[in-house]
């Protein structure tokens, strides 16, 4: 009941919100007008207020708003101010209708509107744009003048490539879309905008190919986001977890990606993106868990090499979570299936021990953990720092003063390197070993295999957006197995995979490829 109250509570705030300007409206005066925005942004000392008159002519008595650092200040200049202030205005344009002859005749410009919405002025101007008011005129020019300071486009430090092209996402998302208009040039690539966050009001966009792409998926996305009920939008993290379809799994059922690349890839095999403002990272849905395994530079590389790496993750992502409790389950529960020198040599390591061997793994990687979080947040040559000291003083430190034996150091570094093999699945991994070395820890081998069959069942009950989360992982026949477990060659890979591409299975025609 409470809960109840408050989400009504917070709907009328949203409402009042939206309705904040609806009994204000701009006046034929001028200085009202100056007067009534002021008001609004009240205490906001960013905002620039610029008064100007042409000397030949009186009645173009106007000026311009804007916030300072948002705008282009060349455009402003020489676009809008210097025309108006240097003409000779009486001469060129009617001035029955001054404020649309300024608009088409001496403002320069390439988006300019004319408005007479509160709201509509108020939203510009906040998203740098520039407010052009007149003397005598009930409405506003708006002017596209945005020209703030943005992140030059480089390589993403999260998804560095030997080979491939070296272009990354920034935070501005008209430059983050016109990279993919530059892969993808075609006119079924369609964007659709919306904005979220009632006071971020954080633009968006959905992206996809249309033709390619299902309809229902397309729907399906922009109904979740259309539900949303939230105050901010600073990244795209903020909508991934409010549209997933499995808020509890450990496993991430929305892709995320900063490479134009890999957007532009997944695209093209009938998949949707979302951008957002402020944020270099893409989602895409569906997703599905044999893209945990597969790298941008699979496709740039011989597939013989490429297959060989991607067997490599799948392998590391596997071992990472099985090594530790199976290592736990033989040495407490099933010692006989070790030869009788490996037992004798664990057991002499034990020796001066305290700590069980589940107490002393777990603590072990929660270290090692603790490491590489470390690492990641602190800057590169500390981080690195932090990892081989701590890393080979700890271990050894350990050892020495027989806190744990040398076994679980070792068990210990393997998992981290298996672990870190697979960056897509390194949160899913942590969490999954360590529900498996309690399993292990209770039952042995056989608390081990239950844990596995439990995963197995959850993959295969998870959906992406109506997607099976396990699709394609037992393909081996048909094409759709071509790029799971192996990257086959790419006169070979004719058709998308299905239902993903559902729409059109074409990918290249079969008489133009090269079969062998």
């Amino acid at each position: 009941m409470f809960d109840k109250k408050n989400k009504t509570i917070d709907n009328k705030l949203v409402d009042n919100s939206k309705n904040k300007y609806s009994d204000m409206c701009l006046k034929k005066s001028l200085e009202d007008n100056i007067s009534l925005i002021k008001k609004i942004f009240s205490g906001d000392e960013m905002m620039v207020i610029r008064r100007f008159q042409n000397k030949h002519l009186t009645e173009a008595k106007c000026c311009v708003l804007y916030f300072e650092g948002m705008v282009n200040n060349e455009i402003l200049n020489e676009n809008i101010i210097q025309p108006i202030l240097s003409n000779n205005l009486s001469e060129e344009i009617n001035i029955r209708n001054l404020l649309e002859e300024l608009q088409y005749k001496v403002i320069v410009s390439n988006n300019v509107r004319i408005t007479d919405g509160l709201s509509d002025i108020v939203s510009s101007v906040i998203e740098g744009e520039t407010i052009f008011l007149l003397e005598g005129y009930e409405k506003a020019i708006i002017i596209n003048s945005k020209g703030w300071k943005s992140r030059p486009i480089s390589e993403p430090e999260s998804a560095r490539v030997v080979r491939g092209p070296r272009e990354g996402f920034t935070e501005s998302i008209n430059d983050n879309l016109s990279l993919i208009r530059r892969k993808i040039k075609n006119p079924d690539l369609k964007y659709k905008f919306k904005e979220l966050g009632e006071r971020t009001r954080t633009k968006t966009c959905v992206c996809y190919i249309e033709g390619l792409a299902l309809e229902s998926i397309v729907n399906e996305l922009e109904r979740r986001i259309d539900k949303m009920e939230i105050d901010a939008i600073l990244d795209s993290g903020y909508i991934q977890e409010y549209i997933k379809d499995e808020p509890f799994s450990p496993f991430e059922t929305i892709g995320t990606s900063e490479r134009p690349d890999v957007i532009a890839a997944k695209l093209l095999e009938g998949r949707v993106a979302l951008f957002v403002d402020g944020s270099p990272f893409v989602l895409t849905v569906p997703f599905i868990l044999a893209e945990t395994t597969q790298s941008n530079e699979d496709y740039y590389n011989n597939y013989i090499f490429s297959t060989i790496n991607r067997f490599l993750r799948t392998s590391s992502a596997i071992l990472g979570i099985s090594v530790p409790a199976l290592f736990l389950a033989v040495t407490t529960y099933h010692q006989e299936m070790l030869p009788t020198h490996l037992l004798l040599s664990i057991a002499a390591s034990r020796e001066g021990v305290p700590f069980p061997t589940v107490l002393s793994l777990i603590v072990m990687l929660l270290i090692f953990d603790a490491l590489r979080e470390a690492g990641t947040r602190m800057p590169s040559p500390i981080g690195e720092a932090i990892n081989i000291v701590g890393t080979l003083v700890l271990g050894q430190a350990a050892i020495e003063a027989r806190l744990v034996s040398a076994p679980v150091v070792i068990i210990t570094a393997l998992t981290g390197i298996l672990t870190l093999m697979n960056k897509n699945l390194i949160s899913s991994t942590m969490i999954i070993r360590y529900l498996f070395i309690i399993a292990a820890s209770v039952l042995g081998i056989y608390g081990f295999v239950l844990g596995f069959i439990t995963l197995f069942i959850h993959l295969m009950s998870i959906r992406s957006f109506g997607i099976p989360y396990t699709l394609n992982i037992t393909s081996l026949k048909n094409h759709n197995g071509q790029d799971v477990w192996v990257r086959a060659p790419w006169w070979t890979m004719t058709l998308r995979p299905k239902i993903i591409g559902a729409k059109n299975l074409v990918r290249q025609s079969r008489d133009r490829s090269r079969r062998k």
